[in-house]
């Protein structure tokens, strides 16, 4: 551990930067998972991170009064750490979401149909608007694929309502099936 803190200062401050964002990093990806039911993946990340957090701290805390900026860089690693696992896990796209997209009930047996061919597993309910009839669709769709079907649902209806959230893993359905 002497050789490390023995680094240039520099060399030492990038160190401590670049080892916290990846384990603050590993950190959200490693709730993501856990909270989309990926136990056994978020805990292997988790053994993985606490490794790097013991020996990234130890380090940080060792003469902390001689070289305050260490805390900082660490401080400021933590940040962009959070910015940077955000980033990994929006690209990951782990989950499911349920689509709900509120249309006018003219649009609805075609959009219904159009989503199908894609895969998507659509139940459609009859619904009433201020002014006309509505139809009320729900999808699960993959992450990755939510902006393919937001964009076919709006290239039916520009206006369409559409809502997205998560959901955790779900059990039978047509596409998406866990067991």
């Amino acid at each position: 551990m002497s050789w490390f803190l023995s680094l240039p200062p520099l060399i030492l401050y990038s160190v401590i930067f670049i080892v916290k964002i990846i384990e603050v990093g590993m950190s959200t990806v490693r709730i993501v998972l856990i909270t989309k039911g990926e136990k056994v993946k978020g805990s292997i990340i988790g053994f993985a991170e606490v490794l790097i957090w013991v020996a990234l701290a130890a380090t940080v805390l060792i003469d902390v009064t001689q070289d305050p900026m260490k805390v900082v860089v660490y401080a400021l690693a933590f940040a962009f750490g959070n910015y940077f696992g955000s980033i990994v896990e929006s690209k990951m796209a782990i989950g499911t979401v349920k689509i709900e997209a509120v249309i006018k009930k003219v649009h609805g047996k075609r959009v219904s149909i159009a989503l199908r061919e894609m895969g998507y597993g659509v139940t459609a309910i009859d619904a009433y608007g201020k002014e006309d009839r509505k139809e009320i669709l729900y999808m699960h769709v993959p992450r990755k694929q939510i902006h393919t079907a937001v964009k076919l649902l709006r290239s039916f209806q520009s206006d369409a309502m559409i809502t997205i959230n998560d959901i955790r893993p779900m059990y039978g359905g047509y596409g998406i099936l866990r067991k």
